[in-house]
């Protein structure tokens, strides 16, 4: 396998981009003569571009960084796809690796088939271009997805190396692998509406419309412009708001933006979970998705969000409020969490501990103080630090009401929805930083059910407020830094290098 190597981490990145690019632009003219009605003899394949890293020494980097260094000697690879997406996250993990190791990188064609339908960034629908006949040959002709090459085994921990369970002896380098991102970026543009380069590092998850439509409202309203010089000032950070079907609004108090038309076409019918995008120039802004209720759909949405590599999610959200000291409104700040969800067992088992992340606890606490203007003692009225218990069945009241009664109480649970632990155990999962506030909606321990007309009033009251806390929490997590934010705690042993 011929590999060519580079000390200057742009250089290796250039040449990534242009084996992807020649590689990919082979399947789509191939497939292009295909889907006309060509007959081709020989199989056509293109293999993804690779990195790797030899060492023969143990490192002693800084002992406060998480990533952007091997575990110890060996050879470490990955193989990469859609580089120019995520260039400046290559050109990060590269430069770590060359001043941590001082040692070359390899970079140079796989032996791992790009599949057919992932050589386009915008999807390709083989079901309706070929006719029966090309449609039966497509598997003689090009290599398709393999689910073999799309597992978890990676960032679960159950690889092995040396009992040639992961490619002859060669360490992952990366979480993921090529095939394992391209199946979620295809996944994300289905699910959401919105193309994978929309998105943004810093991540809410909310399980109600009503905290869309504030989003909505939010965002738009960013994009107009002012002429109050502080709030023109706040609002030149962001420089579009995107919504499903791409539909993008330029930001008019961003330098030539002003009187830029929007683009993109909204869809006929909202996609299963939508996604919106408060856009920054450095893509550390804020995106936001519905994810509507239940376990599945929070597992099914991180499980994709996570290759893009995000700094940080955060679940805002309604709970059942399990105390008879709370009251309607007052917020939850997760510290501790009862899976009760089951979606992720086979993933990470039960035993493994899911810890609060002092750094997300810290902005989340420091969001409620800022947006009530509420401190200290007084902070207490509205809000409680305890455990959630997140479960698989919507309607938990109607069972025999003293097993669930007796593990809240053994679990000294504050609180109960049916997505935070989800959201919070992928984050473990993935190594994102993590974080859940919730708000009560309903008390049904306690004889407040959730009825329309309750819940309408509630709606109202809380959520702009709920929302602007979520938006604060991550933009002081952004002003924290990248470096900072991103824990030990997360890293487990033999940790692959890219964050």
């Amino acid at each position: 396998m011929l590999t060519e190597k580079f000390t200057d981490p742009q250089a290796a990145v250039d040449r990534v981009i242009e084996i992807y690019e020649s590689n990919t632009a082979i399947l789509r003219d191939a497939f292009k003569l295909f889907a006309k009605g060509e007959v081709l003899q020989d199989r056509v394949r293109a293999c993804y571009p690779f990195v790797r890293i030899t060492t023969e020494k143990v490192t002693h980097t800084d002992t406060r960084q998480s990533f952007g260094f091997v575990a110890g000697p060996g050879t470490y690879q990955t193989t990469l796809t859609r580089p120019t997406l995520f260039k400046n996250y290559l050109l990060s993990q590269f430069t770590l690796l060359l001043q941590n190791h001082q040692e070359p990188l390899e970079v140079g064609v796989s032996e791992l088939p790009i599949p057919v339908h992932f050589a386009f960034a915008e999807g390709i629908h083989v079901e309706g271009d070929l006719d029966p006949e090309h449609l039966r040959l497509l598997p003689d002709v090009f290599d398709l997805p393999d689910l073999a090459e799309m597992d978890d085994r990676i960032v679960n921990g159950t690889y092995e190396v040396d009992n040639g369970g992961w490619r002859d002896g060669v360490h992952p380098l990366a979480l993921f692998t090529g095939p394992r991102i391209d199946y979620s970026l295809h996944r994300l543009r289905h699910y959401t509406a919105t193309a994978p380069q929309h998105f943004q590092r810093y991540v809410l998850f909310t399980n109600y419309a009503f905290y869309v439509d504030e989003f909505v409202r939010m965002g738009r309203e960013l994009m107009q412009p002012t002429d109050d010089p502080e709030l023109r000032t706040y609002r030149q950070q962001y420089t579009a708001f995107v919504e499903p079907g791409n539909v993008i609004t330029p930001n008019a108090n961003v330098e030539g933006m002003k009187g830029v038309a929007g683009s993109g076409t909204a869809p006929v019918r909202q996609p299963q979970m939508p996604a919106y995008h408060l856009q920054r120039s450095d893509g550390s802004g804020i995106t936001l998705v519905n994810i509507g209720v239940g376990p599945s759909n929070a597992k099914t949405i991180t499980d994709h969000i996570a290759v893009l590599r995000p700094h940080g999610w955060i679940m805002l959200g309604h709970c059942a409020g399990l105390s008879s000291s709370q009251r309607m409104g007052d917020y939850v700040l997760a510290h501790a969490y009862v899976r009760d969800d089951h979606v992720l067992d086979d993933d990470l088992p039960l035993w493994v501990p899911i810890p609060a992340l002092a750094e997300v606890q810290l902005a989340l606490q420091d969001a409620v103080a800022g947006i009530t203007q509420l401190e200290g003692y007084e902070l207490k009225r509205i809000m409680r630090t305890g455990t959630v218990a997140s479960v698989d069945d919507r309607n938990w009241e109607l069972r025999d009401h003293r097993t669930p009664l007796l593990r809240f109480s053994q679990s000294r649970a504050i609180a109960l929805d049916m997505e935070s632990a989800t959201v919070a155990a992928n984050g473990f999962r993935f190594r994102v930083p993590y974080g859940t506030l919730l708000c009560v909606s309903d008390k049904p321990l306690h004889g407040e059910i959730k009825l329309p007309g309750m819940a309408n009033r509630f709606y109202e009251q809380r959520v702009a407020q709920h929302l602007k806390i979520g938006i604060r929490a991550l933009e002081l997590l952004r002003n924290h830094g990248v470096e900072q934010l991103h824990s030990r705690k997360l890293r487990s042993f033999g940790e692959p290098a890219f964050r």
